[in-house]
């Protein structure tokens, strides 16, 4: 019988470090591949967390043969010399799916991306979040899969990158794709989601939507991070043509505020429909006026 023991492939990122925690309080100890230790030491010091170092990053068969669960949180928004869509979204899934039913895993938990979809995607990323999804769902495996809009909290990467763009612009902002919609949804009540659906046989097989309490344009989070930091600042809205043309002249810049194939994501509203996944599982989302203000400071 499998201990009650997690691998988290994606472990030491933003989501991964907040569902470590939560795993461990249900029970789990966790193991977490890194091919750089070193730089995630600190890790060390979360109870019942495992670092451990891969230099073979196809050896995952070994790493699971003792494991009840595995967490797939692996993701890019940005593809780099290093690391492509197909590879990160698509490859290493189904490298993942085939060691997790070789060694016998019975649970896979999957991160993927509201409106994820293989064929109909509007974007890059999104088309190949969805082919990462389609091939997590087609193996023979207990499976849930979650699609959040952008997830919220400390030590986020949205409303942080939006306070650094604050912090050094002069006053004036031309924003790309200002009525672009998210639901942004608090990475506590993503995570919540997941440990709660581990032993949930209701949830094997299903594709949960995560979203907020409330849809907001790209513009107006920004407005929202302005106030939260007490800065004055005047957002230049810019139309289709010339947000089409922001992405294009920085799309292969590294941190680049934008690419075009973020305009392209942003092209599809990144919203629940009729469905939200975390009403569904029994939680109240959490809104970005409760949290944020925590760690953005006012």
């Amino acid at each position: 019988m499998k201990r009650q023991r997690a691998c988290i492939i994606g472990g030491t990122g933003f989501v991964g470090r907040h569902l470590l925690t939560r795993l461990g309080n249900a029970g789990y100890h966790c193991v977490v591949p890194t091919r750089r230790a070193f730089r995630h030491r600190d890790l060390k010091l979360y109870p019942k967390v495992e670092l451990h170092e891969m230099e073979d990053t196809t050896a995952y068969e070994a790493l699971f043969a003792d494991c009840s669960l595995v967490v797939n949180l692996a993701g890019i928004l940005n593809e780099s010399d290093g690391a492509s869509f197909q590879a990160v979204h698509v490859d290493l899934v189904r490298r993942l799916v085939a060691a997790a039913q070789a060694a016998g895993v019975p649970r896979l938990l999957h991160m993927s991306a509201l409106r994820a979809d293989a064929e109909q995607g509007s974007s890059a990323y999104l088309r190949s979040k969805g082919a990462g999804e389609d091939i997590a769902h087609g193996a023979d495996l207990r499976v849930t899969s979650f699609r959040p809009s952008v997830i919220f909290g400390r030590g986020d990467s949205f409303f942080n990158r939006f306070r650094s763009l604050l912090d050094i612009a002069p006053g004036v902002v031309p924003l790309a794709c200002p009525q672009a919609q998210f639901a942004p949804v608090w990475v506590e009540d993503v995570v919540q989601a997941m440990v709660r659906s581990v032993d949930d046989e209701r949830t094997v097989g299903q594709r949960y939507d995560l979203c907020g309490p409330r849809v907001l344009t790209l513009k107006e989070l920004m407005v929202e991070t302005a106030r939260h930091l007490g800065k004055r600042v005047w957002i230049i809205d810019l139309d289709d043509k010339r947000s089409h043309l922001m992405a294009r002249l920085f799309d292969k810049l590294p941190g680049a505020p934008i690419t075009l194939d973020n305009y392209q994501s942003m092209q599809t509203p990144s919203v629940c429909d009729e469905h939200n996944g975390l009403l569904q599982l029994g939680i109240h989302p959490t809104d970005i006026d409760t949290i944020v203000p925590t760690y953005l400071g006012t």
